[in-house]
Parts: C-alpha cells; sequence; structure tokens
C-alpha cells in the first residue's frame, strides 16, 4: 500500500497542484460564483479547462457530462453545479488500476520508461524510498545502459537511501541488466525490483522495440505475471505527455502513469487527458525534489486541491 496516506498524502497533493490551482483553476471557480448558467457561462468553463491542459476532447465529455446532469436534476444554483463538475472530475480520474494492483508472487518487477528528460531516475529514487518506508526490501537495475552518467546517477541514489544497485558497464545490453536485476532480487528475497531504462522518444521505433524485448526478458515464464510498466510523464509538458502516453500504452500496455514535476508547473491539468482519453490510472505524483516528494494519487483529493471548498483555498 502507498505510504503517503491521509493529511501527510493531502498536503503534499495541495502543494504539488498549487501552481495549476492558482493559475487555471481558481479561475474557473471563480466564474460560478453567482453566474447564469448560460451560453456564455458554458463557452468560458470550456475555454479555462482547454487552457488548463484538461484537453480539448476531456473538456467536451467533462461539460457534457455536467450539461446532463444540470439538465436532469434541474439545477440552476451556481454552487451546486460546481460541486456537480467536481463529481464529474472525480469520475473521470477516477481509472481501474486492476492491472496495477493485481495479485503476484515477489519479487515485484517495475519497469519504469519515458522520454528523454521525463524524470524516470528520480522518480525510480522517490519509488525506492517509498517502499522502503513501507518496510519492503528494495532493489534498483540500472539497464539505462546508454548514457554511462545515468548509472552513476542511479548508483549515487541507491547509496543516498541504502539500497543495492545492479549494474553493467555502460553500453550493455539493457536486458541483460533487467535479467540480472531480477534474478538477484529472487535470490536476496527482494520484495521489489525497480528498473531504469534509457529516455526514449515514443516517435523511434527501433528504441521502442528494444524496451518491448527487455519486458519479455522480465515476463520470462511468467507471461508478465509480477511485472509493472510504469510510465513516466513530465507534467511541464502539458499535453504533449498525452501524446506520449498514448504512445507508449500502445507499445507497452502500461500499467499506470506517474506524474512527474507536477508541483513545477501549471498544466497538472494533463491527469484529465490521461485518464479520460487513454483510460490509464495516474498512480503517483512527483510533489518535490526530495526523495519523500512522491504520493499516491487520490481522484478526490486531487480535484479538492484543483478546486477546493469556497474559502479553503
Amino acid at each position: 500500500m502507498p505510504r503517503f496516506l491521509g493529511r501527510e498524502r493531502k498536503q503534499q497533493t495541495e502543494r504539488a497542484t498549487e501552481k495549476t490551482r492558482r493559475t487555471w483553476f481558481r479561475r474557473v471557480a471563480s466564474i460560478f460564483r453567482g453566474a447564469q448558467l448560460d451560453d456564455a457561462f458554458w463557452d468560458e468553463l470550456e475555454e479555462l479547462l482547454v487552457l488548463a491542459d484538461v484537453g480539448a476532447g476531456s473538456t467536451l465529455r467533462l461539460l457534457d457530462g455536467l450539461r446532463e446532469r444540470v439538465r436532469a436534476e434541474g439545477v440552476s444554483d451556481s454552487g451546486r453545479a460546481l460541486n456537480l463538475l467536481r463529481g464529474e472530475m472525480v469520475s473521470v480520474l477516477s481509472v481501474d488500476a486492476a492491472s496495477w494492483n493485481r495479485a503476484a508472487p515477489p519479487p515485484l518487477a517495475v519497469l519504469v520508461v519515458g522520454v528523454n528528460g521525463a524524470g524516470k531516475t528520480t522518480s525510480i529514487a522517490k519509488m525506492a524510498s517509498m517502499y522502503s518506508g513501507e518496510g519492503k526490501q528494495v532493489l534498483l537495475g540500472a539497464a539505462d545502459t546508454f548514457r554511462a552518467a545515468a548509472i552513476e546517477q542511479l548508483q549515487a541514489w541507491g547509496e543516498r537511501l541504502g539500497i543495492d544497485v545492479i549494474a553493467h558497464r555502460a553500453g550493455a545490453d539493457p536486458g541483460a541488466v533487467a535479467y540480472d536485476t531480477l534474478q538477484a532480487a529472487r535470490r536476496r528475497r527482494a520484495d521489489v525490483a525497480i528498473i531504469d531504462t534509457a529516455g526514449r522518444l515514443h516517435t523511434k521505433h527501433n528504441l521502442m522495440e528494444e524496451i518491448k524485448k527487455v519486458r519479455r526478458v522480465l515476463s520470462g515464464g511468467r507471461g508478465g505475471e509480477g511485472v509493472r510498466v510504469l510510465l513516466t510523464i513530465d507534467a511541464t509538458t502539458g499535453q504533449n505527455g498525452l501524446f506520449q502516453a498514448r504512445a507508449f500504452r500502445e507499445a507497452l500496455d502500461c500499467d499506470g502513469v506517474l506524474l512527474a514535476k507536477l508541483d513545477g508547473t501549471a498544466k497538472g491539468g494533463v491527469a484529465f487527458s490521461i485518464c479520460g482519453e487513454l483510460k490509464l490510472p495516474v498512480l503517483y505524483i512527483g510533489t518535490g525534489e526530495q526523495p519523500e516528494d512522491i504520493a499516491a494519487f487520490d481522484a478526490e483529493e486531487f480535484v479538492g486541491a484543483l478546486l477546493p471548498p469556497s474559502g479553503a483555498g
């Protein structure tokens, strides 16, 4: 289970979404105050949600659902309409994470993928810290062999966190590193093996084929049981993150998303596109730069942070 529960997780989510809330969603909330639910209101709401990187498709689905509920329930009060919008947003973000949560014998192998600069290695350190904080034994695998600095970076994090790192030389076969990491995790009776991979553009076919090979190596004879693919998306890229997520999901059938660098952007609305258009669950969010700055994603807390009750933010 995630380490960050209750008040601590809620506070982390609020900090991570502060820029998004103050830049866009404060304006979304403001147009509901005393508003007439007329055409001008709906047009302005649509524009603000699109500008908040909710995305055109997700915005239309949200507004269609909201309009339907407003009509069906005879709502004319703008405050009540805002509460209905919150409910529609929670519904969009509440994607079933069954593939991530399904039971499997240890060790759990987490293959972390994403484009260059998405924040994979730092996110791996945060996940390792999170699992260690839950009392789990963790092992890291440095399968980003394309950059020697990537191996050194993961080793530095491992030393800082007191977690062993399985590594080969720069330029080695990533599949071999992943295999050795999983075998070492089995021998040591580790609970989790988290494996770093080289950043790759989702448009590069040969690199995407390479990461498919790494997954096959990890799956071995288990048919994928016990292997999870976690896609790291840089939240600062906004809707470009949706394009990345779509390509990686098609290539690898990802189990979920870690939305990194959320605290540094006003584009947090991209979570609605990832969940609403791809039905891909956001599992974790990056909330800062330190190893403990990660929170399990909770749809109600996320929406509550973006659109807090009147007077709460």
